[in-house]
Order: C-alpha cells, then sequence, then structure tokens
C-alpha cells in the first residue's frame, strides 16, 4: 500500500471560502476593487491592531512600496538578515538599492545585537542620515524578518533608529498572529511598514497578496496611490507620476476574508502540532526542536528541527522518500549569485543554523496518524 503524502505545509478551505467568492462573482466586482477588499482590510486592521492595511499584489511587492515610501532611492543601503526567503532582498533591489546582510539569532532572526554594532561602530551620522563608512552610502532603512512566525526582538533597535533615522520595514509575511506578549503588539505594527503575505503556504491564504500595515494617513494614501497606477484624474486618465500596477483582486480579498475568520482555530491548532513535534522528538538525542521565543505568543508557522549536520541531507532523502516533505532553510543569501559582492557583517550564526535546520510539515491540519507518522519516521533513522 502507497503511503499517503504530506506535504510541508498546505491550506484548507473549511469556512466560507466558496460562500464569499460566489458572492463576489454574483457582484461582477472580480478585480481591483470591490467590497470585499475593503472588508478584508477593515478586517486586519482590527485583528492586527493596525491604523491602516493596504491589500496588494503579493508580499514582495508590498515590501518594494514599502522601501519606495519609506524614502530608499537609487545608490542607498538597506540592513537585512541573511537567512529569509530571498522576497526582501529582490525588494531592495527593485528600488537600486543594495543590501547589508547580518547574522541571525537562535530563532532565525535578524541579530538585534550585531545590528546595533555594526550601526554604532561602522556608521556615522551626519546631516541627519545615517552614512555607511566603508562604502559612504546613506544606509535609508532596516528589514527586519519575522522568520517563521518567530518575533524579531526589538526592544533597543527601535530607539537606535528612530534616533539615527533608519526606518524599519517589519516583514511580517510568516507571522500573521504573532504578538508580543509585554505589549501586545502584533508582529507587522512596531516599524514603520509592516507587510503580511497570504500566498498559498502561509498560514492563511488569499491564493496570492499581501498586505502593508501603515500607522499614518499621508503613507496609507501615498501607497494606495502609487499601487493603483498613479491615478491623478481616474476619469481623464491623468498620471503626474509613475505608478504600479500592485492592487490585488476582490476575488483573492474574498477568500482572504474567509480564511482570516478561521485565524484563532488554525494558531490554536498549530500550537498543539508543536507542542506534540517538541514532546516527542526531543526525546531522541540526536533531534531538537527549535524553540520559540518566550517574550512573544507565536503563530507557530514552520516547525523546525535541528540535526547534526553530518546528517542533514541523508534525513532529508530519507523523510521525502518516505513521501514526507521536508526541506531546508534557504540558501543564506549573502551567497546566491547576485548578492555575494554585498557587505557582511560578522555572519557566523547563520551558517551554523543553515547546516543544522530541517523544515518539517506544519499544517494546521495536519491529521494525528500523520504527525505521529512524521515522528516515528524521524525516531527510526539510523543516526
Amino acid at each position: 500500500m502507497t503511503k499517503n503524502y504530506i506535504p510541508l505545509h498546505e491550506p484548507k478551505f473549511n469556512g466560507n471560502e466558496v460562500k464569499y467568492l460566489k458572492e463576489c462573482i454574483r457582484s461582477s466586482w472580480v478585480s481591483t476593487n470591490g467590497l470585499f477588499i475593503k472588508k478584508f482590510e477593515k478586517h486586519i486592521e482590527k485583528y492586527t491592531k493596525s491604523k491602516y492595511a493596504i491589500f496588494c499584489i503579493n508580499g514582495t511587492h508590498a515590501l518594494q512600496i514599502s522601501l519606495l515610501v519609506a524614502g530608499v532611492k537609487s545608490g542607498d543601503e538597506v540592513i537585512v538578515p541573511t537567512i529569509t526567503f530571498i522576497a526582501p532582498i529582490n525588494a531592495i533591489s527593485y528600488n537600486h538599492a543594495k543590501p547589508i546582510f547580518m547574522d541571525c539569532d537562535e530563532y532565525y532572526n535578524i541579530d538585534e545585537e550585531k545590528t546595533i554594532e555594526f550601526i554604532n561602530k561602522e556608521t556615522i551620522y551626519k546631516n541627519g542620515f545615517t552614512i555607511n563608512k566603508k562604502t559612504k552610502k546613506i544606509i535609508r532603512a532596516i528589514i527586519v524578518v519575522h522568520t517563521f512566525g518567530n518575533a524579531v526582538n526589538l526592544n533597543q533597535l527601535v530607539p537606535l533608529c528612530k534616533k539615527r533615522n533608519i526606518k524599519i520595514i517589519e516583514d511580517a509575511s510568516e507571522a500573521l498572529g504573532t504578538h508580543y506578549i509585554k505589549n501586545e503588539k502584533y508582529a507587522g505594527t512596531v516599524g514603520d511598514f509592516g507587510v503580511i503575505s497570504f500566498n498559498g503556504n502561509k498560514i492563511i491564504t488569499s491564493g496570492a497578496g499581501g498586505m502593508i500595515l501603515v500607522k499614518n494617513k499621508k503613507n496609507y494614501d501615498r501607497i494606495k496611490y502609487l499601487i493603483y497606477q498613479a491615478k491623478n484624474d481616474a476619469l481623464n486618465f491623468i498620471h503626474n507620476e509613475i505608478g504600479y500596477n500592485f492592487a490585488q483582486t476582490n476575488l483573492n480579498a474574498a477568500l482572504g476574508l474567509a480564511q482570516l475568520e478561521n485565524i484563532e482555530k488554525i494558531i490554536s491548532a498549530k500550537e498543539k502540532i508543536h507542542d506534540t513535534y517538541k514532546k516527542n522528538l526531543n526525546l531522541t538525542p540526536n533531534l531538537k526542536l527549535v524553540n520559540v521565543p518566550e517574550y512573544s505568543k507565536n503563530n507557530y508557522w514552520l516547525n523546525i528541527l535541528k540535526v547534526n549536520r553530518k546528517y542533514k541531507k541523508k534525513l532529508l532523502h530519507f523523510l521525502n522518500k518516505e513521501r514526507i516533505l521536508a526541506r531546508p532553510v534557504w540558501q543564506l543569501n549573502h551567497l546566491q549569485v547576485k548578492y555575494k559582492n554585498c557587505q557582511t557583517y560578522n555572519i557566523q550564526k547563520a551558517v551554523y543554523l543553515h547546516k543544522t535546520s530541517i523544515c518539517l510539515p506544519s499544517s494546521y491540519h495536519l491529521r494525528k496518524e500523520d504527525l505521529f507518522r512524521v515522528i516515528k519516521t524521524l525516531t527510526n533513522f539510523k543516526f
């Protein structure tokens, strides 16, 4: 008998998805205007306690526009972690700026201490801007990525960036629902801009789509203007600036809204999966599930397993041969072909994490028998 395939992370549609999609189709508003776009944005604002939310085509272009509105110009530099999906790095390039790569902490997030050390030791503050001593370029922004749903420690970084006029863009693509315990702020609402992704592999999906979270009306109006092709006069098609076709559709918003209605149930189920992995895998000497930060309430998007580096490749092959999809952490971005010549700062831990980490199946609707099949397969592996 062929074993059923266990994916890494897939969506499930068991709410109002069909109902809302039918309503959307019946209304004929299926493109980049419609009631569901407004509803989805308002529900995200309420859930994340954000002042404004703007639905757009995807998380990557949400980052691109956020950087643009943050003031990033051609030739500027942006600080970013080396461990992340490549989207935020490319978003920097789309704005004709350059990344400066930082190391990561134990939670796979940008290392706050090293980043602060870099700003204090390797830059100067002159004429209202932070200047890189090495390149003489302005460091206009920093992208902090809440990796795998783990909230970035921002306690010291926020006041320093404010003092140094460095805008903070939070890539919360993987962290919808994650919030800090002390102040109850949600990932994506602490910095100047926050970005959420609703790709098919995220905690909830709109098929494709992203959301930009902002704190003031000026940035909200600016982003809306740019992503809807910079229309100064929609009736007469007057465009005084170069705009972007980055708005997302009412159809996608209908799907996303239905998914959002189940977010708490999804997070609760994912927490139980994480606890089951931790309880069972940590009993095996060569396996250890990565902990989540104690200073935040996690959404448990993906579960990460630490293994001895000499077994990683063989274990990945073994799992996938058993029809269990597991994958390594993304390639370190400072080693990507297009970014090899970019500046780095004391990257060490990220190298170790990349060599010793495996992403495990984490769908919130993972059946109990499939979850224990993953656990049994891992514990049966011959180390």
